[in-house]
């Protein structure tokens, strides 16, 4: 019963931090979504150039979802 537990906790933590990296990911998501002018996202993609490819890498794949989002 005891490893039950164990297991039903990690599993209950597991799914916690996915819960938070996902309203994290919404978050950033509304955020980088208000850069909605072409100056705007100029900005803003000159700001990503100056990170790491590691750092710039979730925003960039952001931003392409956001582009592609407002070309349908």
């Amino acid at each position: 019963m005891r490893h039950a537990r164990t297991t039903l906790t990690a599993l209950h933590s597991t799914l916690a931090q996915h819960r938070s990296a996902r309203r994290e990911h919404l978050r950033l998501q509304r955020e980088l979504a208000a850069y909605d002018t072409p100056s705007a996202r100029a900005d803003l993609n000159a700001t990503v150039a100056r990170h790491t490819p590691e750092q710039a890498e979730p925003v960039q794949r952001i931003l392409t979802d956001l582009a592609y989002s407002r070309r349908r």
